[in-house]
């Protein structure tokens, strides 16, 4: 097949003239892929619903990917490149200094809607405004309150100078901040290197279908198409996971696909529009088969759903102490209540992207993933070549909560750069990225619990089933998780929990901020709740009666540490706003949690860290953990600065494996428990030998100390370190319209509190929608049907409530600095507290989610 020749189209652009292509689908894909203009994003192309890809078009602010060639032509197109170079430096450092940008993807489409705004309005610019303007933004990261703030800045003309933090617990800039906010900090698609091919795959057309045939040769024939590789083509292993070895990276001939994310061919051409039209020209002949979208139907059947693996029951996790059908006959009070969870995608707004590039007998691999060193492995695996051949450095990410633990195109770029040795970059398209990547579990949860007359519980028993999808991925683990959480931070005597996650033929299910605590403990909050109404004392209250304490037995058997009594420090520091709302005549809800950092359960986790003098006077940091708007980077920063008693801005932070210091995913707040401590480490033993130039000075911290709960112990340590949280909602008792989010975060100790406290709202941010609007469901034949990122249900700017987040530090025993992490407990509470609210306004319990009141909720 030949495309037709293109013509050209001409605008001005950044103040000179332009002339590109006319074949460009969009006025975004002449700026990025002809002109090299990258600081418009592509989170969404074509659906402009993202923002992240916002330029100036005759001044007015408008997502380039909706801009078609023949509109663009003559107009005058700026970007932030083209900003006055004064504008460009307030504008990033407002968005620095307030702590207004995480992953940063979004921020440059931001910047410049905040320019049209503020040249618009001026000095009249109002929160109400900004906040209606914002609606063509999506944030997954900051929910919006650290933005308004540096708007605001803006507006009033009161910039300051930006700092680096200058050591632990200081408030400061994040690590690059004023390059992510500008764009110039670029992203994997971003990159662009001599040679370089683009890559699109062919995903599956039906969940669950035998491959007949593949028939590549209308794509091969395609003008400008380079190769066509298929599951026939890979050299070494078909199949990969982080903890199982389940998932295929091709579904090849004769083989069967079992969702509809799975990826059959990819194609390597010219260009990225020539390889994803070229893509749609694969044919496959199929055998359609019934697929398994329910977890029964899959418990049910003897047949298997997934193709090459034996049986629908992943994983099954269970404990129990006591005998909880005596306990719950001679409780005072007992409720049996049935929950549901729902299926969640994380919208990250940058799609996943890899660049594979072979050079000297090596390949290094670009990837936005989340274990760089899992990515090697398994790279090196399908190739079938030794891990020293294959080098992956990460390039920290635009988003993940999660969602980037799985290799998604990794592997097949990889490949194809290996077999043409030529640079290849493959980058999904946001229907692509919404079909591949896992997703947060649906779960159901059947329990049952009891109290006595003053409220004090007798016990818990939990029925957890979770559709996890067709492969693993790390769903044995969430349900673990879910199960071992199922007592939120409460005292259960007695108590029996099981929890099975089940493989079905719908979008793989995995890690995702919370990972299994969510859904356990929006299940626990709603008991407790209703113990309460029955015994007549306040939520506040019974949580009080029951909260854990250092030197209690909690869930699976653990005896609680020092560090515990944080989730009482959170409770009393929440209790004067939640009598102040109450005496105000509010409707709220107050949700309790606790979330584990770390992997626990039995793992050795060991972090290794490397300081290394440069002869140029910079500090090289290198740490085995991802940086996908979490700060990680800065931590490592700030540690290495007060350690090693030097400026920050000496500071370089590197990733990638050329030195072994794998530690696995970062996932679980992992990444500020153990890569503090392996930073600390390393800078220890810098001072130690003189901070000779020239050196890797290896650092390492280990927690081997954690028990499984296979194991069979009375009082197993499950795990090393938790964080607590209390959240109050706040809504008005008519409409239960939202007005307020109390957060009290027990952090351990706030490495920089500035953007702890955007993790905490931007997590809150997350949990309302979680609560209220957030679902990925799908149809009886395994397809989403919200498969755009407006249908997702994200709460926009204008629908967040104030959010106030308020931080407790109780050290952590045994952790560096005393820390517990912020990034997974973030949204732990708020769908139980969300819940308790309603019912003040409705008198109706929530046992499913997403959830509404009588009216709509509008803030």
């Amino acid at each position: 097949m030949t495309f037709t020749t293109p013509k050209t189209t001409s605008f001005r652009l950044n103040g000179g003239h332009a002339s590109v292509r006319s074949d460009h689908p969009h006025l975004l894909a002449a700026l990025r892929e002809e002109l090299g203009i990258t600081s418009p994003k592509d989170g969404c192309s074509p659906s402009g619903q993202c923002g992240a890809c916002t330029v100036l078009l005759d001044g007015k602010a408008i997502q380039s990917c909706l801009v078609e060639m023949n509109k663009a032509a003559g107009k005058e197109v700026t970007t932030l490149e083209g900003f006055d170079p004064e504008e460009r430096e307030r504008l990033a450092t407002a968005f620095a200094v307030t702590g207004a940008l995480q992953c940063g993807f979004c921020t440059p489409g931001i910047l410049v809607r905040t320019k049209a705004l503020l040249d618009q309005k001026g000095k009249d610019l109002t929160r109400e405004t900004t906040a209606g303007r914002l609606g063509g933004h999506l944030c997954r990261c900051t929910g919006y309150t650290k933005i308004f703030e540096a708007i605001e800045m803006l507006r009033d003309g009161a910039v300051p100078i930006p700092e680096l933090p200058t050591g632990i617990g200081k408030s400061g800039a994040k690590y690059e901040a004023r390059e992510l906010a500008l764009g110039d900090r670029g992203y994997v698609d971003d990159m662009v290197v001599d040679g370089m091919l683009h890559a699109a795959l062919k995903l599956a057309d039906h969940a669950r279908a035998n491959v007949l045939r593949i028939d590549t040769s209308a794509a091969e024939a395609a003008d400008g198409v380079v190769a066509v590789y298929t599951g026939a083509d890979v050299p070494g292993e078909l199949r990969v996971g982080i903890i199982h070895t389940d998932w295929p990276v091709f579904i090849p001939e004769g083989g069967r696909t079992s969702y509809l994310g799975d990826v059959l061919a990819i194609v390597v051409a010219e260009s990225v529009d020539v390889a994803r039209r070229a893509a749609e020209l694969v044919d496959v002949e199929y055998e359609v088969l019934p697929p398994f979208t329910t977890a029964d139907a899959a418990l049910a059947s003897d047949e298997d759903a997934v193709w090459g693996l034996n049986g629908n029951i992943l994983s099954r996790s269970e404990y129990a102490r006591g005998d909880v059908d005596e306990a719950l006959r001679g409780s005072a009070f007992t409720v049996h209540e049935t929950f549901h969870t729902q299926r969640v995608e994380h919208a990250f707004l940058e799609p996943e992207s890899t660049l594979a590039v072979p050079e000297d007998g090596r390949l290094t691999v670009y990837s936005g993933g989340q274990g760089v060193w899992d990515d090697r492995n398994q790279i090196a695996s399908i190739l079938n070549v030794d891990t020293e051949d294959v080098v992956v450095e990460l390039v920290s990410n635009g988003g993940a909560f999660g969602g980037k633990e799985d290799m998604s195109n990794q592997g097949q770029t990889a490949l194809a750069a290996h077999l043409l040795q030529r640079p290849v970059k493959c980058t999904l398209t946001r229907e692509q990225s919404l079909l591949m990547h896992a997703k947060r579990h649906p779960i159901r949860i059947e329990a049952s619990a009891g109290c006595d007359s003053d409220g004090r519980l007798t016990a818990l028993r939990a029925r957890m089933v979770g559709d996890s999808g067709p492969y693993a991925s790390v769903g044995m683990k969430v349900l673990e998780r879910a199960a071992g959480h199922a007592a939120g931070p409460y005292v259960f005597p007695v108590i029996d929990v099981e929890a099975v996650a089940v493989r079905t033929n719908n979008p793989v299910c995995g890690a995702f901020r919370g990972f299994g605590a969510n859904q356990a403990q929006f299940a626990t909050e709603g008991l407790l709740d209703r113990l309460a109404e029955q015994v007549g004392i306040s939520g506040w209250e019974i949580r009080s009666r029951n909260v854990i304490t250092p030197g209690v037995v909690w869930g699976p058997g653990q005896i609680m540490d020092e560090g515990s009594a944080g989730a009482r420090e959170c409770l009393d520091a929440v209790k004067p706003a939640y009598d102040a709302a109450r005496a105000e005549g509010k409707a709220i809800g107050l949700g309790l949690g606790l979330k584990n950092s770390g992997l626990g359960n039995g793992f050795v986790e060991i972090s290794k860290a490397v300081v290394r003098f440069e002869e140029d006077g910079t500090v090289e940091v290198r740490h085995c953990w991802t940086e996908m708007g979490q700060g990680i980077h800065t931590v490592a920063m700030q540690i290495a600065a007060e350690e090693l008693g030097i400026d920050p801005a000496r500071i370089r932070v590197v990733v990638d494996t050329t030195r072994e210091l794998g530690a696995g995913q970062t996932t679980g707040s992992r990444g500020t428990l153990l890569g503090a401590g392996s930073v600390a480490d390393a800078c220890r033993i810098a001072n130690e030998a003189g901070q000779a130039p020239g050196v890797d000075y290896v650092g390492e911290y280990r927690v081997d100390w954690t028990n499984a709960l296979e194991d069979g112990l009375e009082n197993p340590i499950i795990h090393s370190a938790f964080g607590y949280a209390a959240q109050l909602v706040i809504a008005d008792p008519e409409t239960g319209s939202i007005e307020k989010v109390i957060a009290v975060h027990d952090v351990g100790r706030a490495m920089n509190p500035m953007l702890v406290e955007g993790q905490i709202e931007g997590a809150v941010h997350m949990g309302l929608g979680y609560a209220l609007t957030e679902e990925f469901p799908t149809d009886d034949l395994g397809m989403p049907t919200n498969m755009t990122l407006r249908s997702l249900g994200i709460l926009r700017a204008k629908d967040i409530p104030e959010i106030e987040a308020v931080l407790i530090e109780v050290p952590q025993p045994r952790a560096p600095y005393g820390v517990k992490g912020v990034g997974e407990i973030g949204l732990v509470p708020t769908a139980g507290a969300v819940a308790a609210a309603f019912h003040e306004v409705d008198g109706i319990w929530r046992n499913r989610l997403p959830m509404a009141v009588h009216q709509p909720i509008q803030k």
